[in-house]
């Protein structure tokens, strides 16, 4: 199964909304995460605006990079341009990938970024 590891500052929306797409479009077939380079808290704009497609956050948190140190990933995806700076080195043949999205503000533009995602992710696994 190929893993995936999707890397934001605060993995508090992007890599959020990355992860519940990546997992609702992907399926069991994927292993994914999300984590953050300095975490924070889920926002409740990424979770509202999920939960206008039927993907539930509200379980999800803020988790560091560092949970992840020296586990392989087929695939780390950078959603900042800060993370993809910051971003460590995985072992193995870890593919990088920067997807840079802008930083959602209000309601409008998370909602924005979440379809840009959508759209990003679904080429991606087609």
């Amino acid at each position: 199964m190929p893993s995936v590891l999707i890397l934001c500052t605060g993995n508090s929306a992007r890599s959020q909304m990355a992860e519940g797409l990546f997992r609702h479009l992907g399926g069991a077939a994927w292993d994914v995460h999300s984590a953050g380079t300095h975490p924070s808290s889920v926002r409740p704009e990424a979770i509202a605006v999920m939960a206008e497609l039927a993907i539930d956050l509200t379980t999800h948190r803020s988790k560091s990079v560092d949970e992840f140190q020296g586990r392989e990933f087929d695939y780390v995806i950078t959603v900042c341009d800060h993370a993809a700076a910051l971003c460590p080195t995985f072992p193995g043949n870890t593919r990088r990938l920067h997807w840079p999205f802008p930083d959602p503000t209000d309601l409008a533009s998370f909602r924005d970024v979440r379809n840009q995602i959508h759209t990003r992710i679904a080429a991606f696994l087609e």
